[in-house]
Formats: structure tokens, C-alpha cells, sequence
């Protein structure tokens, strides 16, 4: 748990100190014309600089979700569970997993990827090999963090504070997450240059939309959450309740 909270807090001090020198450059444009050593700062390349902090949040959001996705998969690994110590939800990504059943693969490796999901069951083996396939493909905001954790039957309880920072409208009637998501992937398609990213947007701004997605990210990434994310050995989100079934 405190690996993913340090790796997640280097990622966004990253972002905040390049928004440490937006701010420096901005307060150059108001007392003149903004250089970096000699070199002097256009307009245009004042917008392209801004139009980075979009690509950098939407690889802090991305990278929270693939390191907690990354948890559950070991937590379940790791404690040599077996398929009926798993949630129905958990037990259902396994054997997406196991049987490679959303893979297009010829008949033969089909049917030896369903012979050792048998082994498992007949042997009634422990879990060695569990890998969640997050999915998301570029699209990643709050909705589809909620989706993945409705998939996976595990409670992500985000406080109203939170949710309410994402959700409400940040700009052109989107929310924070879902701005990111949006500019993040026209320009990797090339629906927008850089610099017509960068319009009409202060660092102030900037740093409020930073502040929004990183107050969403932490409470993904701790308490209430943590038991959700499957970061406790314990989790009953994981785990059948055996104690009704004795």
C-alpha cells in the first residue's frame, strides 16, 4: 500500500513542479517577454507547454488504476487461494484469465487453456497466476473507474468531496477526469494540435483541474477504498464469506 502511495505521490509532484514552471513563465509574461536561459518564449510554445499537463494527468490517472488493478491481481496470487475462496465476480475474471475466454486463440491452445483451468478445479490447486485485465484502452475517468469496480464486486466509496470535485462541470460542460480523457485522446489522435490545446486556459487553471483529479486518485488508493482495492489480506471484498457457509 505505501509502495502505490509513494509511486502515485512522485507522479503527481512531477506534475506540480512542471506547473512550477508554467507559473514562473506566466509571471515573465506579465512583466515582459518569458525566456528560458536564452532562449525566448512564443506564444505558441507558451500553449504547447500547457497543453502538456493534460498528457501528464491522464498518465497519473492510467497508472493509478493499472498499479491497483495490478494489487488485486497479486493479493489473490500471493495468498494461494483457490477458485472457491473468490468472490463470484473475482471467480469470473479468473476464469477469464485461466480459460483465456475474451482471447481469439486457435482450437488447440482453447482447449489447453481449459484443460488447466480442470486441473485447478479437479486438483482443487491454489491460484497461482491471476492477472485482471483492466481494460479502459485510453478512456479512463471516473465512470469507467467506477465500471472496473462494479466488475470486480469491490465497494469504491469515494466522499462526497471527491466525487464532487470530478463531477462537477471544470469546463465545456465536462469534469475533471473526463476533460483530461477527452483532450487526452484527440490529441493522440490528432483531432487537436498542441497548441490549440493550450487555449484559453491559466495555470491557475491548471492547477485547480491537478488538484480535482489528485484528491479522486488518493481516496481510489486509501482508506475507504483500500479494503475495495483488495490491499488487505483479509478483504471480504475478495473473499466469499466462508463463515456462512460452515
Amino acid at each position: 500500500m505505501e509502495d502505490l502511495s509513494q509511486a502515485f505521490e512522485e507522479r503527481l509532484q512531477e506534475i506540480e513542479t512542471y506547473l512550477d514552471l508554467l507559473e514562473s513563465i506566466q509571471q515573465q509574461v506579465q512583466r515582459g517577454t518569458p525566456q528560458i536561459g536564452e532562449a525566448i518564449i512564443t506564444p505558441q510554445q507558451q500553449k504547447i507547454l500547457y497543453s502538456s499537463v493534460y498528457l501528464q494527468l491522464y498518465n497519473l490517472v492510467e497508472s493509478t488504476i493499472t498499479r491497483c488493478v495490478d494489487a488485486v491481481s497479486k493479493a489473490v496470487a500471493n495468498q494461494s487461494w483457490r477458485p472457491n475462496d473468490l468472490s463470484i465476480e473475482l471467480r469470473r475474471e479468473w476464469v477469464r484469465c485461466t480459460a483465456r475466454t475474451h482471447t481469439d486463440i486457435n482450437y488447440e491452445n482453447r482447449l489447453e487453456s481449459a484443460l488447466n483451468l480442470c486441473d485447478y478445479l479437479v486438483q482443487a490447486l491454489p491460484i497461482s497466476k491471476f492477472e485482471v485485465e483492466k481494460g479502459g484502452g485510453g478512456n479512463w475517468d471516473d465512470e469507467e473507474i467506477y465500471k472496473l469496480s462494479k466488475r470486480l464486486g469491490l465497494s469504491l466509496n469515494i466522499s462526497g468531496q471527491a466525487n464532487r470535485a470530478v463531477k462537477q462541470p471544470f469546463r465545456d460542460e465536462q469534469g475533471a477526469l473526463s476533460l483530461i480523457k477527452s483532450f487526452r485522446n484527440k490529441l493522440a489522435h490528432g483531432n487537436l494540435s498542441f497548441a490549440e490545446s493550450g487555449n484559453n486556459i491559466t495555470v491557475s487553471d491548471l492547477r485547480d483541474l491537478t488538484e480535482r483529479t489528485a484528491l479522486y486518485l488518493r481516496e481510489v488508493l486509501t482508506l475507504p477504498s483500500l479494503k475495495a482495492w483488495g490491499f488487505l489480506v483479509q478483504s471480504v471484498d475478495l473473499l466469499v464469506d466462508v463463515t456462512t457457509s460452515e
